[in-house]
């Protein structure tokens, strides 16, 4: 029965192209909101494809509309997350290609960024610096994008080499609104120059100050955010103490308190108690 309502829908929206704009607002919008707001992460893994096959099948028809490519990175991401949750890795990897693909398609049909995998880093600069606060949405979700496919190369030099330009790409989202999603490009950034020990070009100090900014622009809410201080820095630094707490108050944290976010809290707090469980192998 639900194989036949996915063929009925497919073929409703073959003949819904040429409004693909109208079904993104009334259909795909309230249909992501509602996603985010589910604790259930193995519900989330087993009931999503038919949504994401919706998605490829709208894009099908109408490959330019940034409504609907800013939709499917964050779809594709979100369950990226929700299956490495689920214990089903290799799957994730899988989806993480069509969260790249979405994201770069994003800055395909942004002027010169089409050529973003390839510029020169001083001409990708120079054509970010171009782009305005109307753009931030396209380079956070790109970089999302990317990004997500780059946890899931498991470190090939390839995938690494990469990172410098997401590395722009959120550093132009910081100069242009440091508080989108919740501090996203800071998160990144707290990542990025966190996952490496000070002898190899990591940048401890940058990476705390990137978290706690992401802490404060999210009041403490964005609960992945919490996860990554503790998993990438606190670890890092050898800092048990902090470690500790930040997962605690992960746990702790009332999901209700956050409703439009649930699905991302309810995985930083599956992912908080993996991490707590763990804390001797790293102290």
């Amino acid at each position: 029965m639900r194989y036949l309502w996915i063929v009925v829908l497919l073929a409703l929206l073959s003949l819904l192209s040429g409004c693909a704009r109208m079904v993104a607002g009334s259909l795909m919008e309230p249909t992501m909101a509602n996603l985010q707001r589910q604790t259930d992460i193995y519900l989330v893994c087993e009931g999503t494809p038919a949504f994401l096959l919706m998605i490829d099948s709208m894009i099908a028809s109408t490959p330019n509309d940034k409504k609907l490519l800013m939709t499917a990175t964050q779809a594709f991401s979100g369950y990226a997350a929700a299956l490495d949750a689920c214990g089903k890795p290799e799957r994730a990897a899988t989806v993480s290609m069509k969260a790249r693909l979405y994201g770069m398609s994003l800055l395909w049909n942004c002027d010169d960024l089409h050529s973003v995998c390839t510029l020169p880093l001083s001409d990708l600069q120079q054509t970010l610096a171009s782009l305005d606060r109307d753009d931030v949405d396209r380079l956070f979700w790109a970089g999302n994008g990317w990004a997500t496919w780059i946890r899931h190369q498991k470190g090939s030099p390839e995938s690494l080499a990469q990172l410098v330009r997401v590395e722009q790409i959120m550093l132009r989202v910081l100069e242009l609104d440091e508080t989108y999603y919740y501090g996203g490009a800071h998160l990144f950034l707290g990542v990025y120059y966190g996952s490496k020990p000070p002898l190899l070009g990591g940048k401890p100090e940058l990476s705390r100050r990137h978290f706690e900014q992401a802490l404060v622009i999210s009041n403490r809410q964005f609960l992945p955010a919490l996860v990554l201080y503790a998993q990438i820095y606190a670890r890092m630094a050898f800092d048990r103490e902090l470690f500790v707490g930040l997962l605690q108050e992960v746990l702790d944290f009332p999901l209700e308190n956050k409703p439009d976010i649930s699905l991302a809290n309810q995985v930083a707090k599956q992912n908080a108690a993996n991490l707590l469980n763990q804390a001797d192998q790293f102290f």
